[in-house]
């Protein structure tokens, strides 16, 4: 499910900087970044959502993120009628020390089919 990953420090004694990630085949994705309870921590947030068209006709697709149990962006949108089609969000959050940091990425789909669901959280 969640994949936690440290890259190198970039600077001796600076604290490594954190990669967080989940990808599901679906349509609902959940994402909890623990507390870090000795500083202030700056991410970047990517979500995307991956459809195919599943036949002739109209066909759209959604894609709702919430944080920390509240809205944050929603979106919904004609399917294009190539083989795949996405829809994604980039925004930053800070996460005051002490506390975690919970995202959920909901999608749904009329006259298309969900085929991967993902959110990438990057510290800067």
């Amino acid at each position: 499910m969640a994949a936690r990953q440290r890259s190198a420090t970039a600077a001796s004694g600076s604290a490594p900087r954190e990669h967080w990630s989940v990808a599901v085949e679906g349509e609902a994705a959940r994402l909890d970044v623990p507390a870090d309870a000795q500083r202030d921590r700056h991410f970047e947030v990517y979500c995307c959502f991956t459809v195919a068209r599943a036949g002739a006709g109209t066909a759209s697709h959604a894609l709702r993120v919430l944080v920390d149990g509240q809205q944050e962006w929603a979106r919904r949108i004609a399917t294009d009628a190539g083989v795949r089609d996405t829809l994604d969000v980039r925004f930053r959050r800070t996460v005051p020390a002490g506390r975690s940091l919970r995202l959920h990425a909901l999608g749904s789909t009329e006259g298309a089919r969900p085929l991967r669901l993902s959110i990438e959280v990057e510290e800067e």
